[in-house]
């Protein structure tokens, strides 16, 4: 009699696929280990070729890594490490019990095949170790998947699991640790020659603004820059022309390369007030020199859009990317950010703005203000660890309103907290002409026709002066001065540009 077996379902044949490779053996190769130990103990120069990347906790084997660690304290500390000076310190301790006692140590010697071959050693079990990190990475998406991070959901597993896997491509296991002050100087110095080599003042990523790049050489990796404003400023138009001004150099900088190379970076705006239609529409206008009113509304003659669908053309070129999500933590933007960084390279981050920002994930603050310096510290870590320049808009509080002269202080600076402290510079923009129209002089308020005309040729004198006229106050630089640069602004296309003080009418 014939049997009808029923087949195993997806969920039984997933436990036995994990089941088979919990059963497999993590990758490790004891026989390589053993063979470096027994080469630094037999030559502590070797030490000399595996020291840049290899530790104790890359060993499979636990006794292993700890005889290591205790020839790296030796040898860094300008003794010897052989087997007999490291015989008393094993003895004490029992570190060798398990294996054998110190008799372990003749052994490693014994393993020994070449001192030369002892970068090879290292470099098979840095990647073993490499490789039992993805392992367990993998278990950890398999069980948070299964729900054993309740407080994850699945957008935030991915990134989660993302940011895993960056810290191991990036960190491969090496902690931060001192840079000799040589090091130090050879850096600065490859910095000056840049300088010296380029013409102009640009030393960074350039801002598109001629007296703005003279005050702070361009835009540095990992700086953290604040730019803030009252409402109606600009904030968002200049933030777009510095991002466009940066993509732009990208391009150009590739052009001048060879025909194969790619751009060696991008640039990515976050832009949580305004959609990504929106945004690119401020920069078409820009551009184009059409005005953004007139394309909201379609009232574009032929020679204009042409000329709007050529720009487009132009533009879509620019290694330059929107990431319009509303309220975006700081895990997300983290991730997103080191997911663009590690496939199409990274030169600029634009934050529009970060009061509309949520901070990572399970971190919880008592009040706006602490959530506020989570979010501008952690800006400022994502400016180290990419080693980007970081841009983010801020508003300002309305007792900016309440002065005479309405130009922003620090202070103006909205639920501050550490905005100030963790920036390397501060930026405000001003505009004079947007507070002049609301005191145009009304004729009731005056008792006769002469004072009222009299106020009104005053107030028209000083439209004149600041009229297309706007003020970037760099109120802090950790790195050069302050002062304030005078910029040209036009508003029909909110466009920014180099203001010639010379030859002005």
């Amino acid at each position: 009699m014939n049997t009808i077996q029923n087949p195993p379902s997806a969920e039984s044949g997933q436990k036995d696929s994990l089941l088979g490779v919990s059963q497999r053996l993590p990758p490790a190769n004891l026989q390589a280990e053993q063979a470096l130990l027994g080469a630094l103990l037999t030559n502590n120069r070797a030490y000399d070729r595996v020291s840049d990347f290899l530790t104790g906790a890359h060993f499979a084997d636990e006794v292993n890594g700890r005889i290591y660690d205790a020839i790296s304290r030796r040898i860094e500390g300008g003794q010897l490490a052989d087997p007999v000076t490291l015989r008393a310190e094993f003895e004490n301790t029992g570190v060798l019990d398990s294996v054998g006692g110190t008799a372990y140590l003749a052994k490693l010697l014994t393993s020994m095949v070449g001192i030369i071959n002892a970068a090879d050693y290292g470099r098979v079990i840095h990647d073993a170790w490499i490789r039992r990190q993805l392992i367990d990475i993998g278990q950890d998406v398999v069980n948070n998947a299964f729900g054993a991070r309740p407080d994850l959901d699945g957008p935030n597993q991915i990134a989660a699991s993302e940011e895993a896997l960056f810290k191991l491509a990036t960190e491969k296991g090496q902690d931060g640790g001192f840079q000799s002050f040589d090091r130090a100087l050879a850096d600065a110095l490859e910095i000056a020659q840049q300088a010296f080599n380029r013409s102009g003042d640009v030393v960074g990523l350039t801002t598109g603004l001629r007296d703005l790049d003279k005050k702070t050489g361009g835009l540095h990796p990992s700086d953290l820059l604040i730019l803030a404003g009252r409402p109606a400023m600009g904030k968002t138009a200049l933030a777009t022309k510095i991002a466009f001004s940066a993509a732009r150099a990208i391009m150009e900088e590739a052009r001048e390369a060879p025909a194969d190379a790619k751009p060696k970076g991008s640039v990515a705006i976050f832009s949580l007030e305004m959609s990504s239609e929106q945004l690119a529409t401020r920069i078409l206008s820009e551009q184009a020199s059409v005005s953004g009113e007139k394309i909201r509304r379609g009232d574009l003659g032929q020679k204009e859009f042409d000329r709007f669908v050529q720009v487009s053309r132009e533009l879509a070129q620019l290694p330059l990317h929107i990431d319009d999500t509303p309220a975006i933590t700081l895990s997300a933007m983290r991730t997103r950010c080191r997911r663009l960084a590690r496939t199409k390279g990274l030169s600029l981050v634009v934050v529009d703005y970060l009061q509309l920002m949520r901070p990572s994930v399970g971190s919880k603050a008592e009040n706006r203000v602490l959530e506020i310096s989570m979010i501008t510290q952690g800006l400022k870590a994502l400016a180290k660890e990419l080693s980007v320049p970081v841009i983010a808009l801020s508003q300002l509080s309305r007792q900016v309103e309440s002065r005479e002269d309405k130009r922003p202080m620090l202070s103006d600076l909205r639920e501050s907290g550490s905005i100030e402290q963790d920036a390397d510079a501060v930026m405000f923009v001003y505009r004079d002409q947007y507070y002049l129209q609301q005191r145009q002089p009304k004729e009731t308020s005056y008792d006769s026709q002469d004072k009222y005309q009299t106020a009104m040729e005053e107030w028209q004198r000083k439209m004149d002066l600041a009229h297309n006229r706007a003020e970037l106050i760099l109120e802090k630089q950790r790195h050069g001065p302050t002062g304030t640069v005078h910029l040209f602004f036009e508003g029909e296309f909110t466009r920014f540009a180099d203001l010639d003080m010379v030859h002005d009418a």
